[in-house]
């Protein structure tokens, strides 16, 4: 019982930028058009029904286009820990979000794009971060 508290307080600060697990503070593929384009159908498969096709949110989910998701507060480190497993609520009043089904090469494509989309909507990383592929 222990270690899944331990868990749950993990994900949540590295939710919020507090954790890295060697991906650091740096925005993944966000301009690779042919990983933007993966991505996208990753996240429509699997991400929008909760957090919206246009990235917008829905009733179950929230907005990844909202700065709260801008590289700055939540790293990509933070997208792979939701997505591997799972995060409690800690912006939003959404229940927690169970872990997804992907593979951390399909993460990497669903960053990319949202990343690309958040960059169109005007929300961007900080000037200090480099984009980096992996």
């Amino acid at each position: 019982m222990r270690w899944i508290a331990i868990l749950a307080v993990a994900a949540t600060l590295a939710a919020c930028g507090g954790g890295d697990d060697g991906t650091s503070e740096q925005p993944v593929g966000g301009r690779d058009p042919e990983l933007v384009a993966e991505g996208k159908e990753l996240f429509e498969g699997t991400c929008a029904a909760c957090h919206g096709v246009d990235l917008m949110g829905t009733e179950t989910g929230p907005p990844f286009l909202d700065p709260v998701y801008a590289p700055g507060h939540h790293p990509d480190s933070a997208f792979y820990t939701a997505v591997e497993f799972g995060v409690q609520p800690h912006h939003w009043d959404f229940g927690p979000m169970p872990p997804q089904p992907l593979e951390r090469d399909e993460v990497t494509a669903v960053i990319a794009y949202v990343r690309s989309e958040q960059a169109k909507a005007g929300i961007e990383p900080p000037e200090d971060h480099e984009s980096t592929h992996e």
